[in-house]
């Protein structure tokens, strides 16, 4: 056990397999800070590769779909890599350093997309791929005191846009400081040399005090972002492309060629997509995976469901566009567990947007 998870076990965390705090034991304090307050997590499960060289953005916005080749330095993006069939293999946050380009994967994710990215250098490119993940340490704050608490330990913070990225030499070294798509408030996350994860939690924890923060575990995390429509692990697979998540922003639609864009822009341009991911709120808990039903017809799949401390049931599904209108009725599973449909997850497609503003 490293020193950073004894840290975590002397604030009273429970941790995972992989040594990330499930909860610090008291989880219906973690989810009311969430939402009222601030909390900080560690997130060190998602990978951190570095990308040197020349052609550092050219190999990414090669194989992924949003235009990370446009990228300025302190700039960010998210991106999607996906295969030649458009189906999903990773999801990463991409950001502009003066060391290169960094890529933020989803959890438990670095390592295998540092072996792909590195499987598809051309002969000639110059690119390096680093996996700095057991380097460095990932913490993330969330809530609408997360800006306040950043801004007590970076008072500049305040300067960086939404998903833009920035290094500060710090007292913690070298300190990687960025913003990310919101799941509960503001959103930021803190990249550290693992030397000095502990004393930069620990600082985070006195700079969030006028904050009400609080440390929080994975578990309260997976339910806010099911509750926000975030899609993760369960969705970012490859029986799904990226439309059909909602993630419309996360790909650009006059970049050059990609592995994957010829079906994404043609599904686009006809306006046919199938299915979509929505948010339902649950009467009962269900786990997932579970078929889903409109009457006696299975129109989708229940992909995550959790129900949060505070007694709520939170569940995304893909179900079909024509089963997808928000207040709709369906049903889960076997027993039939009633189910409305709250919203989209993500951002629909826009031939939706424009149906449902001519109706």
């Amino acid at each position: 056990m490293n020193e950073l998870a004894r840290y975590h076990e002397s604030l009273g965390a429970r941790l995972a397999p992989d040594r990330i705090p499930l909860d610090y034991g008291d989880p219906a304090a973690e989810y009311r800070a969430a939402l009222s307050g601030t909390i900080l997590l560690d997130r060190s499960h998602e990978g951190r590769i570095l990308l040197r060289g020349r052609d550092r953005f050219e190999l990414v916005n090669r194989m992924s779909t949003n235009d990370v080749a446009a990228l300025t330095q302190r700039q960010g993006r998210p991106t999607v890599f996906t295969n030649s069939n458009a189906r999903i293999l990773f999801r990463a946050s991409c950001y502009s350093l003066a060391a290169g380009l960094l890529l933020v994967s989803e959890a438990g994710q670095g390592e295998a997309l540092a072996t792909y990215l590195r499987r598809n250098i051309f002969f000639g490119d110059d690119a390096r791929v680093d996996d700095i993940s057991a380097a460095t340490a990932h913490f993330a704050l969330h809530g609408m005191g997360a800006s306040a608490a950043v801004g007590d330990l970076v008072p500049n913070s305040g300067a960086i846009a939404p998903l833009a990225c920035d290094e500060v030499e710090s007292e913690f070294g070298q300190l990687i400081i960025a913003r990310r798509k919101s799941i509960c408030g503001d959103h930021w996350i803190l990249i550290v040399p693992q030397a000095s994860a502990v004393a930069l939690h620990s600082r985070l924890l006195q700079c969030g005090s006028r904050a009400r923060l609080l440390p929080a575990g994975s578990l309260t995390y997976n339910c806010l972002r099911i509750r926000s429509g975030r899609p993760a692990g369960p969705e970012l697979t490859s029986a799904y492309i990226p439309l059909e998540l909602g993630l419309w922003d996360e790909i650009s639609f006059s970049k050059g060629c990609y592995t994957g864009q010829e079906i994404i822009a043609r599904l686009e341009s006809r306006g046919r997509l199938a299915k979509i991911l929505v948010k339902l709120a649950l009467s009962s808990m269900s786990p997932a995976p579970a078929p889903v039903f409109a009457g006696d017809k299975e129109v989708g799949l229940l992909t995550s469901s959790v129900q949060s401390a505070a007694g709520h049931i939170f569940a995304l599904a893909v179900v079909r566009l024509a089963n997808a209108r928000p207040g709709n009725i369906l049903a889960i599973g076997p027993q039939r567990l009633e189910a409305r449909l709250v919203d989209y997850a993500g951002a629909p497609p826009p031939y939706v947007l424009r149906e449902q503003a001519g109706a």
